[in-house]
């Protein structure tokens, strides 16, 4: 089988296309046949030593979300069956190998079956993204847990960069559950895609004071707050998050040093979730990858130009210009065309 892989750290000149041997499931593993997978900003950054850990194995093949056909179980996997079109998420999370190549074989719990109107697009799109952003959405004081519709009826969130994956998700999945939706951008073209996503409510923070235009929106405050960018967003959160609000912090865009003020933050009895799928407990995980599949199954998770999120799309060969371009900011979705779909 074709794969790319790397054997040390460093620019995305490091990645090379090499021939490997199809890998066989073990007991509990499924091998799937890829026709797309997802690449994420976590990619390049573990690539580019830019992550913890540095190199844990001799070779890695990058890449924890991707989508495809379900061609070999291990003995005693028995909720797939072949032929079974499927969604993974954390595919190289812990291991050598993720999706950036024609097979991959993944603990059963990490593939997802695909509902049958989902495409392989929005199937290799929403591991890292929808996942993350149903966490978020899912951390307040007093739930809820899991998401669905009407889970968060009569709430107002939050979307910081609602034109990014994470925020187009959380756009998405928090209009699903029936909440009123507010988001932030930096531009004209990121609000149309914010408001064809589903945000009720776009703040273009560069040409207006933010705060106090969520404000208007929100009097009492918001209940969510999704943050992409806590380091230079924190003044606008304290202002605009409600009492026993939630701010959920995921990245570290704009800043690796977050400077709090106490008093404004305990005087709201705020929450403050910072979250990171690779440490996240399984049934966490689980959850989300449920109510996930249950959106994209309703349509209410999509992907594309009309969803808020345009798609990017690289051939297998071509995965160093696919990481270059989600280092420098592509705006959507980067996906590699592994094979026909």
């Amino acid at each position: 089988m074709r794969a790319v892989t790397y054997r040390e750290t460093g620019p995305s000149s490091v990645l090379k296309l090499v021939d490997r041997e199809v890998p066989d499931p073990r007991p509990g593993e499924v091998r799937v046949k890829l026709a797309r997978s997802g690449v994420n900003p976590t990619d390049w950054k573990f690539r580019s030593g830019g992550m913890p850990g540095g190199m844990p194995f001799d070779e890695i093949t990058p890449g924890q979300d991707g989508a495809g056909v379900v061609e070999a179980l291990g003995a005693g996997v028995e909720d797939l069956q072949v032929g079974d079109r499927v969604w993974l998420v954390l595919a190289q999370h812990g291991r050598p190998h993720g999706t950036a190549a024609e097979y991959t074989v993944q603990p059963a719990v990490r593939v997802v079956p695909l509902p049958d109107g989902a495409s392989y697009d929005l199937g290799a799109s929403v591991g890292v993204p929808a996942v993350t952003a149903h966490r978020a959405l899912t951390s307040s004081d007093g739930g809820p847990e899991r998401l669905g519709p009407g889970a968060l009826d009569g709430k107002v969130v939050l979307v910081a960069g609602g034109a990014g994956a994470v925020g187009n998700a959380a756009v998405q999945l928090a209009r699903w559950a029936g909440a009123t939706v507010v988001t932030t951008v930096s531009s004209d073209e990121k609000a149309a895609l914010a408001r064809a996503a589903g945000a009720h409510h776009v703040v273009n923070y560069r040409d207006s004071e933010a705060a106090k235009e969520i404000l208007a929106v929100a009097p009492d405050g918001v209940d969510i707050a999704v943050e992409v960018a806590p380091a230079q967003n924190m003044g606008i959160d304290l202002e605009v998050v409600r009492v026993h609000g939630l701010v959920s912090i995921y990245a570290n865009n704009g800043g690796d040093e977050l400077t709090l003020p106490l008093r404004a933050a305990f005087g709201k009895n705020l929450r403050f979730q910072f979250l990171i799928l690779y440490t996240l407990r399984d049934d966490l995980v689980r959850a989300a990858t449920e109510d996930v599949t249950a959106a994209m199954e309703a349509g209410a998770l999509r992907v594309g130009e009309d969803a808020g999120l345009p798609v990017h799309h690289f051939p297998l060969d071509d995965l160093p210009a696919a990481h270059d371009a989600v280092e420098d900011g592509a705006v959507g979705k980067v996906l590699l065309d592994v094979a026909d779909a």
